[in-house]
């Protein structure tokens, strides 16, 4: 009787966009790009909301934590990507795998509470305004920004730990620049199916009802808005929940392509380009979509830029 022995692994090797010498420069220098417009982008946010009073409202409230959550959520993929692009270096040990796989995940579960909750205060806003000071107080929108925070990481330590149980035997190559937990669950030397079926009922849980409630309020946001006639802020109201909808649709449109929609041949190999929208180019777009397109950001921004100007005048 012939026993088969399955060496353990400890280091996964990630294939990221393969190994084209002549792409690596581009690719580097296209995401470092995109990194530092992104950190750059959304500190400026958080910057501009906490200095400027006039932008001390629920709304920023929100959009101040979603620029915190982007900055993390580019930077708990990114630098490791830009380092092997640059050194070469495509191994990562299990223990950092799951590790990177914990942030990412905790902030990809954020972001859909948070972007719920940005949601219900939109529709508050435009439907629902002589309630709206009332209900959205400060200890309201903590709590809100607490239990987005809370759930994310809740549900990943869960994730997480199940995950950590398996141990990894070869092939040690991961076809993606980041630890997914698909890719990574298939290097499993034991059964998946109990650890499958309980991360697909957590995400679940975590993911779509968010996703149904942020389209049930924008879908009663537009019905209202349609009513409002030009002189009663409709062109003002419609820009903002545009702003909204086109970083809620890039979010979740390419994570249903790449989590729920059967995997053919053509998006299987699509599946890293889809990937790359909720994980670099949604953190790119919340400053330039959500504050660039508003008055008051812009306002405030235009303060801080005359400071800048004034004050180095004054040091010649």
């Amino acid at each position: 009787m012939q026993t088969v022995l399955q060496q353990v692994i400890t280091t996964f090797l990630l294939l990221e966009f393969g190994n084209i010498p002549e792409m690596q420069s581009f690719l580097f220098l296209l995401f470092l790009v995109i990194y530092i417009v992104t950190v750059i982008g959304n500190i400026l946010i958080f910057v501009l909301v906490v200095a400027d009073r006039h932008l001390h409202k629920p709304m920023y409230f929100f959009l101040c934590n979603l620029s915190c959550l982007e900055t993390c959520y580019s930077s708990t993929i990114l630098p490791r990507m830009l380092s092997s692009f640059l050194t070469g270096d495509k191994s990562m040990s299990v223990g950092s795998c799951i590790t990177q796989f914990y942030f990412f995940g905790s902030l990809a579960v954020t972001e859909s509470f948070l972007l719920l909750v940005m949601s219900y205060d939109r529709y508050l806003a435009v439907c629902k305004p002589f309630r709206y000071r009332a209900v959205m107080n400060s200890r309201y929108c903590l709590q809100l920004v607490a239990w987005s925070w809370m759930n994310g990481f809740l549900v990943m330590a869960i994730s997480c730990f199940l995950i950590s149980q398996h141990s990894f035997c070869g092939p040690k190559f991961i076809d993606h620049f980041f630890c997914d937990f698909t890719p990574v669950k298939k290097l499993s030397c034991c059964d998946t199916s109990l650890t499958e079926t309980l991360v697909f009922i957590l995400s679940s849980v975590c993911a779509v009802p968010p996703f149904l409630l942020t389209l049930l309020s924008y879908m009663c946001i537009i019905t209202t808005v349609l009513r409002m006639s030009a002189t009663t802020g409709m062109p003002k109201a419609f820009s903002t929940c545009f702003s909204h909808l086109v970083v809620v649709t890039v979010f979740y449109g390419s994570l249903i392509i790449v989590y729920v929609l059967p995997k053919t041949k053509t998006l299987r190999a699509l599946n890293k380009v889809f990937s790359v929208f909720y994980t670099v180019v949604t953190p790119l777009l919340n400053p330039l979509i959500y504050s660039l397109r508003n008055r008051e950001v812009k306002d405030a921004l235009s303060k801080v830029v005359k400071k800048c100007e004034y004050f180095l005048k004054t040091q010649h």
